[in-house]
């Protein structure tokens, strides 16, 4: 048996960002322990109190290790419920894009990926330039007083490409590759980059006793800005208070919401893949014939967007689960609040965009006109789809209702309480003036019946 220390650690999921972990130390050797801690990349607020924050979503993974860790070298650990039922569900990883590895070849893989932003975020790697060349980001850097790098991919699938002497023979190298497509240093950060900084950057000082505090003023941030939130607990009270809606749950990894219809369905993946998309909206013609029309979307879409949605469908009539037929006036009807607010349309290529600096949507003409290719609607924030901070992709028969209240959620005016001030604008009345390509008729867009 070790020898006991007085340090005595409290482990639980971070108060408002469920995915990390936080550390709460105590004792007159507490500071071994927060030593320990630092040392397992651990980020520290205070003198007492650290964070756990990866981009690869397996902080009670880690947490696990650390408290097992801190036990053996006599700290006293205790862990909160909510933590210690994720650190002893067993995580699936049935679509994670390397195929063949197992949970644990998975872990070192997005560990190493991991220490790679680590370094960036620390500044042991400096980023000389990026590039996304279609499938995945690239970058170029240079440790300190190490070698040159090329990187490939983002967040948990970042990985070493190619390992050089010097900064020359990689940039060289890379100029030759992407010299079309490259930027200068780092590529913006993802949405998890951010919420990773963020959770490491909350520094907590303690107040003096005989101070009292005022609670900081709620501003109002853009609606596509705000934070993502806790889902479960919104799909929970979307079930709650819609008495139409029946909670089912035919494993432990998702919950159904259906409509009593039985034609509208919701479904939210509770630990979704870094990537993966967690819900998905269905509609169907019967209880018992393929979906008409379906959309998806990852868990970093903000709660206000998703509380969005919900209040869409939350009617849950059949007219919704039929979808919008799909020709130029259910488009405009679709993209009504943007053209209201003054966006303009352009044609690129095979698709429509309308876009701003913060977001856009884009209609894929092609995929509407073949409906087995999905998806034929992109809604994003962000500069573009590939460097999105969120993204929801739609399929051809969504009705454009739902549609529409989704895309006035990118307006600038459209609010949300936040910590981050923002400046409203002003909603001009402008409509775009693009002709749409022919599309198919609501009939043919159908699914057909499989005997």
């Amino acid at each position: 048996m070790p020898d006991s220390i007085d340090a005595f650690v409290i482990f639980a999921t971070h108060p408002t960002r469920p995915h990390f972990v936080t550390a709460k130390l105590h004792g007159s050797e507490a500071h071994i322990a927060l030593a320990s801690l630092q040392s397992a990349g651990w980020t520290p607020l205070t003198e007492t109190r650290l964070v756990l924050a990866r981009i690869d979503r397996e902080e009670p993974y880690w947490a696990k290790i650390a408290a097992t860790r801190l036990t053996a070298e006599g700290a006293t650990v205790e862990i909160a419920p909510r933590l210690s039922r994720a650190m002893n569900r067993e995580k699936t990883w049935g679509h994670y894009p390397e195929p063949g590895l197992d949970p644990d070849e998975i872990r070192v893989v997005s560990d190493r990926a991991q220490r790679i932003h680590d370094d960036i975020f620390d500044g042991r790697l400096v980023i000389h330039a990026h590039a996304h060349d279609g499938h995945a980001m690239a970058a170029v850097g240079t440790y300190r007083n190490g070698s040159s790098v090329h990187l490939r991919g983002a967040d948990h699938l970042r990985k070493i490409a190619a390992v050089f002497d010097s900064p020359a023979q990689a940039m060289h190298a890379f100029e030759e590759a992407h010299a079309h497509r490259m930027s200068p240093g780092a590529a913006p950060p993802t949405y998890i980059e951010r919420e990773v900084a963020a959770a490491r950057s909350i520094r907590i000082t303690p107040e003096p006793a005989t101070t009292t505090t005022t609670p900081p003023k709620a501003e109002t941030v853009p609606v596509h800005l705000a934070d993502p939130g806790d889902h479960n607990a919104l799909l929970d009270e979307f079930l709650d208070t819609h008495d139409t809606w029946h909670k089912w749950r035919s494993r432990d990894e998702s919950t159904y919401a259906v409509h009593e219809n039985q034609v509208l369905r919701i479904e939210l993946i509770h630990e979704p893949l870094p990537g993966q998309n967690s819900w998905t909206v269905a509609g169907y013609e019967t209880p018992v014939s393929d979906r008409l029309w379906h959309l998806a979307f990852p868990d970093t879409v903000p709660e206000p967007v998703v509380r969005t949605l919900l209040d869409s469908i939350a009617d849950g009539t059949q007219d919704l689960a039929l979808g919008s037929p799909l020709n130029a006036e259910s488009v405009a009807k679709a993209m009504a609040p943007l053209t209201q607010a003054g966006w303009e349309a352009t044609i690129d290529g095979r698709s429509i965009r309308w876009a701003s600096p913060h977001g856009g949507v884009q209609f894929d003409t092609f995929a509407a006109q073949n409906p087995h290719l999905n998806p034929t609607w992109f809604i994003w924030a962000g500069p573009s789809p590939q460097q999105a901070t969120w993204l929801v992709n739609a399929s051809a028969y969504t009705p454009a209702p739902v549609l529409a209240d989704l895309v006035e959620c990118l307006t600038p005016e459209t609010e949300h309480q936040d910590e981050t001030p923002a400046t409203t604008h002003h909603r001009s009345s402008m409509r775009a003036n693009v002709t749409l390509p022919t599309v198919p008729s609501a009939a043919e867009l159908r699914p057909r019946r499989t005997t």
